[in-house]
Order: C-alpha cells, then sequence, then structure tokens
C-alpha cells in the first residue's frame, strides 16, 4: 500500500489537493496499484519552515545590485 506525502507551500485549494490526489492515484492505478490502496498526505509547510540556499523561503530574494 503506497503512502504518498506532498509537502508544499500553503495556498493550494481543497479543490486543487483533490484534482492532484485524483492525479497521483491514477498514476499509481496505471502501473497496477488498486486505487483504494493508495494513500496520500498533504503538508501545508509554512515558507519560515522551509529554507532553499540556506534563506528561509519567507525572507525576500537578495537584491541584484
Amino acid at each position: 500500500m503506497p503512502v504518498v506525502i506532498v509537502e508544499m507551500w500553503p495556498g493550494r485549494t481543497t479543490q486543487q489537493k483533490k484534482q492532484l490526489a485524483q492525479g497521483i492515484t491514477a498514476a499509481f492505478t496505471r502501473i497496477g496499484t488498486p486505487a483504494e490502496q493508495v494513500q496520500i498526505i498533504f503538508k501545508d509547510n509554512p515558507k519560515h519552515n522551509w529554507a532553499i540556499g540556506g534563506r528561509l523561503a519567507s525572507e525576500e530574494p537578495p537584491s541584484d545590485d
């Protein structure tokens, strides 16, 4: 039974998450996994809990001056 964890920044609607869940489930069914066995967990992480290149995603990008 696959468990898919999707971590992303907040902002997606319930409808968007539903569409994503349907797409992920469809991909698993194409390889033979019954849809009812696919579990998907959405984790909305605030940008201040996510860093890229040593900078918090919530910070302004450095200027090119």
